[in-house]
């Protein structure tokens, strides 16, 4: 094996040579595309970091409105409790009052008809004791008879 020095050397020129002219046709051009793909990279990367940290920022916002809107369900759930209850308790509150009144206007009513039935039982007490004299009238007796037929009426009538 022998080494041909002038062969190495005309490889090494034809290296060199080959080098300078795809240094100067396309190291600059592959150079470009290299770096413009890397800014391209760089970039999406940034925007790809900005809108992570956007859709967490939302995430959390809704998170927070939801916790919010819960909130409020309940708050407005307590105070449609609280207003049903105040109507129930007014509902039966006035119910009471009328049960009230009712009882109120039958015991008037009982009173008018127990006057009703005592003014009878005078105007039937009157016509017996009409009815009685006409007949200590219509016979002669004496005050002892007299008022045994005054006790007996008054037993009957139950004065």
């Amino acid at each position: 094996m022998s080494i041909d020095i002038g062969r190495v050397v005309i490889t090494i020129i034809n290296f060199i040579v080959l080098y300078f002219i795809l240094k100067h046709f396309f190291f600059k051009t592959v150079d470009d595309t290299i770096t413009n793909r890397q800014n391209e990279i760089d970039f999406k990367i940034k925007n790809t970091n900005e809108n992570e940290q956007k859709s967490k920022q939302l995430v959390f916002q809704h998170e927070e409105l939801l916790k919010n809107s819960r909130q409020e369900g309940k708050t407005i759930v307590e105070e449609y409790k609280n207003k049903a209850e105040k109507v129930s308790s007014d509902i039966l509150k006035e119910a009471h009052e009328e049960a009230e009144t009712i009882v109120k206007r039958a015991k008037v009513e009982a009173e008018r008809e127990k006057e009703k039935a005592a003014d009878e039982i005078k105007n039937q007490v009157v016509d017996l004791a009409v009815l009685v004299s006409s007949k200590a009238l219509e016979e002669s007796i004496d005050e002892d008879e007299h008022r045994r037929l005054i006790k007996d009426f008054i037993a009957k009538v139950g004065i």
